[in-house]
């Protein structure tokens, strides 16, 4: 469907095209409160659900609130019914459904899912407990994320995401070991992080192999290379070269005993002040600056953007190695935040996952770190409906970051378009 603008001088603008209005977001709700609903009725849970909002430290200790967990799900649930007619009512009408209809529907059945699963617990829910864990956990991806949109905003699919942040956190492991110093760790995972973007940059920029073989085969490598040295050098050495000295917190004076969100925001290491400065720098960089307009234009036109005088294998290769830079301090979360020491295959998939975000925020480096939080939260789920013993079989709360993946770019994401140059390699003629 195209339509044309016409500016005030009644001239007729370029025609712009407009993304047709599907029913897949409808679909997907309408299946996701279904889910919930049979929950609810096969498997129904007396008792109250308690909610811990503060800590022992806020300024202002709020009271624990004391649901009765059914009541608490169904109210909920209608909550999520009215949000799906409403978004029947916007698709009808050829209008999209808005994001905050989405978020409300999210927050209301993830209310209404904790308290079925927290009733008749003796123990609190910890809300402070459960968005920490969740910043925490979504470092790595927000990282990688941030990386990946670089790569793919210069025309560049950087599929070893994955690769880079197993070799940022075995290399910090090593250096932070060797130096007792958490700082040197750091230098080394971004070092080791940006050496394989530059491998991948070489055989997909300078002689154009494809990008999704090239990643794939990095990824191999790096799992197949720390594996082999964390068995024959890292574990018979591990005093020597597996004990890392870690970041401590550092709580920011006043602000760290705002209830609920000072604790969550501003009781963190120096590597998750980082990250929020990183979502922010990057922004910035692409839409404000010289250099974010010349990576965007390699991205979506490389040829014209050589015509103009862009450099466009240099650009490329500068965004490559400025991504892999940056999802080096995902990795170096691992070994010297998170854990002190290196741990076979530690990142489990979360390059794939941070790769998911990259597609699900539309390449947006804001958007792309709120995917990240989000998987994050996913996977901190499960931590905290154990300590509450939850009845929810632990297997599916494994699973939980994946669904929630699976279904966030294939029900809710709605119609992404990827920068028009990415996974194709540029040919100056």
């Amino acid at each position: 469907m195209t339509a044309t603008t016409v500016d005030t001088a009644g001239h007729g603008a370029a025609p712009r095209t407009v993304a047709p209005v599907t029913w897949k977001a409808v679909i997907g709700l309408g299946v996701v409160l279904a889910l919930y609903a049979l929950l609810l009725l096969l498997a129904p849970h007396e008792g109250s659900a308690r909610f811990a909002l503060s800590t022992s430290t806020d300024f202002v200790v709020l009271s624990t609130i004391v649901v009765p967990a059914m009541a608490t799900a169904w109210v909920c649930g209608v909550v999520g019914l009215v949000v799906v007619g409403l978004a029947v009512l916007r698709t009808r009408a050829r209008r999209p459904v808005p994001v905050w209809a989405v978020a409300l529907f999210a927050a209301a059945l993830l209310v209404g899912f904790l308290a079925w699963a927290a009733a008749g617990s003796p123990r609190d829910l910890s809300v402070v407990g459960l968005l920490g864990g969740a910043v925490g956990l979504a470092v790595p991806l927000v990282y990688g994320a941030l990386g990946g949109v670089i790569g793919e905003r210069a025309g560049v699919v950087n599929i070893a995401i994955e690769g880079q942040l197993l070799a940022g956190a075995f290399v910090a492991a090593i250096v932070g070991s060797l130096t007792n110093s958490p700082w040197a760790g750091l230098v080394a995972a971004v070092l080791a992080s940006a050496l394989v973007a530059l491998v991948l940059g070489l055989f997909t920029i300078t002689y154009r192999v494809n990008q999704v073989i090239v990643g794939v085969v990095l990824n191999v490598l790096v799992i197949g290379l720390t594996s082999f040295f964390y068995s024959e050098l890292l574990v018979p050495n591990a005093e020597t070269l597996n004990t890392t000295v870690r970041f401590e917190r550092l709580p920011i004076p006043l602000l760290e005993r705002i209830p609920i969100i000072g604790p969550v925001l501003f009781n963190q290491t120096i590597v998750v002040y980082l990250m929020f400065v990183a979502v922010a720098a990057v922004w910035f960089a692409l839409f404000r600056t010289r250099w974010g307009l010349r990576v965007r234009a390699v991205g979506e036109h490389p040829k014209a953007a050589d015509t103009v005088g862009i450099d466009v294998l240099r650009a490329r290769y500068r965004a490559v190695l400025i991504g892999g830079a940056v999802v080096g301090f995902g990795g170096a979360f691992y070994t010297v935040v998170s854990i002190n020491q290196f741990g076979r295959e530690m990142t489990a998939g979360a390059g794939f996952i941070a790769l998911a975000a990259v597609i699900f925020g539309k390449w947006d480096p804001l958007r792309a770190a709120l995917a990240g939080l989000l998987f994050g939260f996913a996977t901190n789920l499960q931590n905290v409906l154990s300590v509450v013993g939850s009845p929810v079989p632990s297997q599916f709360m494994l699973m939980l970051p994946y669904l929630v993946t699976l279904f966030a770019v294939a029900g809710l994401v709605g119609k992404s378009r990827a920068p028009a140059a990415s996974g194709t390699a540029y040919t100056k003629e």
